[in-house]
């Protein structure tokens, strides 16, 4: 689940299944499911779908957390990475101190080509953003996905040491 940053339309948008497609992973644990029927096809083994930042996380998670008001994602992020496993989609805001934050102690930066349109709750497609999308990777098998993903094209990977070829 995201929360769209265009005030006064729906704050409800939903990750494309060719993302996970292109990633090719089965998670453990979606931390901001919807719960919504719509996006089933998050490849998650169990779902958290409200009041996420209070309850046990644990295992390779998927998050598409809220992206709230200003600063909102950062408590999510934190929490993320204090996980220490998994793929997190935030928009990319490589100016913001959160970004700055995450990418300090992330494995792996996916910048996906192209703008992500996400999807609705009645499961029709949204319209182009006004930001482009990070992945975030924590922990060795998060990297191997996101390097995955860019082998489907879905953006081009940066390692904590630099480009992935």
């Amino acid at each position: 689940m995201s929360i769209h940053e265009r005030i006064g339309q729906s704050d409800e948008w939903y990750t494309p299944r060719y993302v996970f497609e292109a990633m090719g992973a089965r998670f453990d644990l979606d931390v901001a499911h919807p719960g919504l029927d719509v996006v089933d096809w998050v490849p998650a083994d169990r779902v958290i779908t409200e009041e996420s930042l209070t309850q046990e996380w644990g295992g390779f998670v998927w998050m598409n957390p809220p992206f709230g008001g200003r600063n909102g994602i950062r408590p999510w992020l934190q929490r993320f990475m204090a996980n220490g496993h998994g793929i997190a989609l935030t928009p990319d805001r490589t100016s913001a101190a959160w970004w700055q934050e995450a990418a300090q102690v992330a494995d792996a930066i996916l910048f996906v080509a192209g703008k992500i349109k996400f999807i609705r709750p009645d499961g029709t497609e949204g319209r182009s953003p006004a930001n482009g999308t990070t992945l975030f990777a924590k922990g060795g098998r998060a990297v191997s996905v996101l390097v995955n993903a860019q082998n489907r094209g879905l953006g081009r990977v940066l390692l904590s040491d630099g480009w992935c070829q």
